[in-house]
């Protein structure tokens, strides 16, 4: 993520350049945007400022998670700043850019660290860094493609997997290597471009933020008083942006029709289905970003900017609108929240979206509590008789770990070796404890530590046959000791809030 600052190279200015009149077309936070929310108070001070979540400079430079060199991390860098400094700044030569060797060489690399599965032409990632000499032979042909313009993308592979809820199935769009590199690079000139729009209460996907945060600003807006909760759910939001209007907004920033079409090119890939049987069918794609895509995150969050900044800015004293992706929460004072949230409908509707009027929810916080991002969020009493925001994980959090070890630890696992089953067993604890390990949920963990426990103590007993007694062989301190059963935190995780 880059640590020392360092100065843009000439050549990285020179590409940010354009004439005056190309900067001044395309205003990312139009009053027709805003107008949805022409109820609430005009905005104060700078409209586009980060404020206290404003991201450093030098933090561009690992925006995509990319490790890059000195001479590739200064382009962010500059992109960054020339954002920043001009909002209105359109950007008309990012192409040439995207040819640079060193950008294609380590979004290969974060593909390949990154790992997955062979899109529709069968080509994987092994393949291509088999050996030093395949691998440059392989992006020698990818950039001569894109050098005369010759690159199209492929149709995106299309599997179902399950639903977080276990009801039903998703799609999941799996593009070739080639597709998902080429975005890759693009999102190292795109990223630092819209992180100086992006508000600063959008954390999904985006640098140096995560969920933690967002629930933090969730906890801190309850404190201060908004506790109407808005607690909204987009029906299929992915599949369902309309590809014009976000094109639309994609060139309110970015004028180079080289860059547009490329990723008008992705948004339009058609989808490569097969049933059961082996048949393969092609379908069309007319709006929505593919699931799977590596630049549908961005493109998401470049869509929805627009509702952060409306909240946000023309709400201030009534709401405050916390977002990570398609996933967000509307603090209001008491009395404001139908309101906006009718205000909030309206522009949704207006830009091809909708809520889920199933799962969208009006609620007072201090009555009812929700869940958030895997955690549930209540008001509580504690033991000094003062009130405050519990944060724990969800029950539909506890019972994804209690399946996943299921998974694990059951009959058709018992021939296994017991250090191969409890390695697998910890990388799941420690995945779900580096995640929930937050704020109030000590108790849980507990609870979930017996279980783990209990899971395994019956796994061994059954696979020694049942000759030993359960509890008196297999105790807790055997089960760590001499297993090797990863422990989930039992120290408290509490962070201040207020």
């Amino acid at each position: 993520m880059g640590d020392n600052k360092i100065q843009p190279s000439a050549q990285a200015g020179r590409t940010s350049q354009a004439s005056g009149v190309a900067g001044e077309v395309g205003v990312p936070h139009s009053s027709v945007d805003l107008h949805y929310f022409k109820g609430c108070q005009e905005p104060r001070g700078d409209t586009y400022s980060m404020r206290a979540g404003e991201a450093k400079d030098t933090g561009m430079a690992g925006a995509t998670r990319i490790v890059t060199p000195d001479k590739v991390r200064e382009l962010p860098i500059a992109l960054y700043r020339k954002a920043k400094a001009q909002p209105k700044y359109r950007f008309w030569s990012l192409y040439g850019e995207l040819l640079r060797r060193e950008v294609l060489e380590r979004a290969l690399e974060a593909q390949i660290r990154n790992g997955g599965e062979a899109g529709i032409d069968g080509e994987t990632l092994e393949s291509i860094n088999a050996s030093p000499e395949k691998r440059q032979q392989w992006l020698d042909r990818l950039q001569a493609e894109l050098k005369t313009k010759r690159y199209r993308p492929s149709p995106v592979r299309r599997v179902m997997i399950p639903k977080g809820s276990g009801k039903g199935q998703r799609p999941l769009g799996i593009p070739t290597v080639k597709d998902r590199v080429v975005p890759t690079a693009l999102c190292l000139l795109l990223l630092p471009i819209w992180e100086a729009d992006f508000h600063p209460q959008s954390y999904g996907f985006r640098p140096k933020r995560r969920a933690h945060q967002a629930i933090d600003a969730i906890v801190q807006g309850v404190y201060a008083g908004y506790t109407e909760i808005i607690d909204a759910d987009l029906t299929e939001y992915f599949d369902t942006i309309p590809h014009r209007e976000l094109m639309k907004r994609v060139a309110k920033r970015v004028s180079d029709g080289s860059i547009l079409r490329l990723i008008k090119s992705w948004l339009r890939a058609p989808v490569v289905e097969e049933d059961k049987d082996g048949t393969r069918r092609v379908v069309p794609n007319r709006c929505g970003t593919p699931q799977g895509g590596v630049i549908s995150p961005l493109l998401a969050n470049v869509y929805l900017n627009p509702l952060d900044h409306g909240v946000n800015h023309q709400c201030v004293g009534q709401a405050r609108m916390v977002r990570y992706a398609d996933d967000f929460v509307i603090a209001c004072r008491p009395g404001q929240a139908q309101a906006v949230l009718e205000r909030t409908t309206r522009w949704l509707k207006a830009k091809g979206l909708k809520l889920n009027e199933g799962k969208t929810r009006l609620v007072d916080i201090r009555q009812t509590g929700i869940n958030f991002l895997g955690f549930n969020l209540t008001w509580r009493r504690s033991l000094k008789h003062r009130r405050y925001l519990h944060v724990e994980p969800s029950q539909k959090s506890r019972q994804a770990l209690r399946e996943a070890l299921g998974g694990i630890l059951n009959h058709w696992t018992i021939g296994r070796p017991i250090r191969e089953v409890v390695r697998e067993t910890n990388q799941v604890l420690r995945g779900w404890a580096g995640y929930f390990h937050y704020r109030n949920g000590t108790s849980v963990m507990s609870g979930m530590n017996r279980y783990s426990r209990n899971r395994l103590r019956r796994w061994i007993w059954r696979k020694h046959a049942c000759t030993r007694g359960l509890w008196s062989a297999y105790p807790d301190e055997r089960l760590h000791t001499q297993y090797g059963l990863y422990a989930l935190p039992s120290t408290a995780a509490w962070k201040a809030a207020r």
